[in-house]
């Protein structure tokens, strides 16, 4: 049967925690696979606001939503209940600034996908796609522990197979491994055996 994969595993803890008409970030679109899974999960009433630096990433979670939503219209086995969604072309280093002060604190859950849109443009220098980079990913942690609630989830996916992936991946897990154990409650859920694939860290804030 196998283990659930990292992103199915993100999913899960998310939708154990958050209710219906929640506030919730995705803090890396992409593809808009967890914008979409987010919409879902906060239902009518709640909020996505959902970050990315490609305008090409953005329409592609436009798409995804737009296509939910046409499904639900016409009975097509789409969700008709999804929450409103925010598309921010910004980093996610941004999100204390652009998401609304009155949700400061009240944040259910902030999603992170690390790594680069698949298939997307090439960086400005031509030197590979575009990619996170440790010191604005660290920066958005710290405005995601600002945001959440308290009981809040931030889940971050790390890619260690790619140029620079590890570099980041060892800056996460040093951030984590420096926070409070009062601030949060952290899990790690990986496959060792599988070298360079990607891993799971959660925060529970307490």
């Amino acid at each position: 049967m196998g283990f659930l994969s990292v992103l199915t595993m993100a999913q899960r803890l998310v939708s154990e925690r958050i209710s219906p008409g929640a506030t919730v970030v995705d803090a890396t679109a992409g593809g808009g696979v967890d914008t979409l899974f987010l919409a879902k999960a906060a239902g009518p009433g709640g909020r996505v606001y959902a970050f990315d630096v490609q305008e090409e990433a953005l329409a592609r979670t436009r798409k995804r939503l737009l296509e939910a939503a046409a499904a639900a219209t016409t009975g097509a086995g789409g969700d008709r209940t999804l929450a409103e969604v925010v598309l921010l072309h910004a980093g996610h280093e941004e999100m204390a600034e652009l998401v609304p002060a009155d949700a400061h604190g009240r944040v259910g859950a902030v999603m992170f996908n690390l790594g680069y849109l698949p298939g997307g443009p090439a960086s400005a220098d031509g030197a590979g796609p575009v990619i996170t980079k440790p010191d604005t990913t660290l920066a958005a942690l710290d405005a995601a522990l600002r945001l959440l609630a308290p009981g809040g989830i931030a889940t971050i996916a790390v890619y260690p197979g790619h140029e620079g992936g590890q570099d980041e991946a060892s800056a996460v897990g040093d951030w984590i491994a420096a926070l409070p154990d009062d601030a949060v409650q952290a899990l790690l859920y990986r496959f060792p055996k599988r070298a360079g694939s990607p891993y799971l860290y959660a925060l529970e804030k307490k």
